[in-house]
């Protein structure tokens, strides 16, 4: 996994070439914005199980038979573990979000998930949904404007939807 910086300087390395000015301006304005990216996480992770549990009642109360007997949310313990892949998906997207960069959520979560839900019978379209109901009760609670750093959220809030929708495409 690289972080947005190492990312850079690791391109620019390999060509054998000084970071340009726009390189350079680019990592500057993320140390800007650090105590925003920072503000988020924190608000993200300190309600992580509110965002998972609001979530999955919005999505089994749209798709009752998930939780019905027989569908893949039934029983206790494919409740806990669809609840809990959940919040590893949240993790990483807050992992991601830290890094500025989406490597960590695609390498060390989404690689190979689509495949193993399918293999499993899961149907990827509810995760998707799933995510997608965790991806609005996150920004909801990141961009509220109480007791943050001031200034315009809007580009790190599209990020951090940017990488909800990840996640979603490569499950569903």
């Amino acid at each position: 996994m690289l972080d947005a910086y190492a990312k850079v300087v690791s391109q620019a390395d390999s060509r054998g070439e000084y970071l340009s000015a726009s390189q350079l301006d680019a990592l500057t304005a993320m140390v800007g914005e650090a105590n925003k990216r920072l503000d988020a996480v924190n608000r993200i992770t300190s309600n992580a199980s509110t965002i998972v549990a609001e979530a999955a009642r919005s999505l089994f109360g749209e798709q009752p038979q998930l939780i019905a007997p027989g569908g893949n949310a039934y029983t206790s313990r494919r409740m806990a573990a669809c609840l809990r892949d959940m919040e590893i998906i949240l993790r990483y997207v807050t992992y991601a979000t830290i890094a500025g960069d989406a490597s960590v959520l695609d390498d060390r979560c989404l690689n190979g998930l689509r495949e193993t839900y399918q293999a499993l019978g899961v149907p990827g379209t509810s995760v998707a949904v799933g995510v997608g109901k965790m991806k609005d009760a996150a920004i909801k609670i990141a961009n509220d404007p109480a007791g943050i750093t001031p200034g315009d959220c809007s580009s790190l809030m599209s990020e951090i939807s940017g990488y909800f929708d990840r996640a979603a495409t490569a499950v569903g």
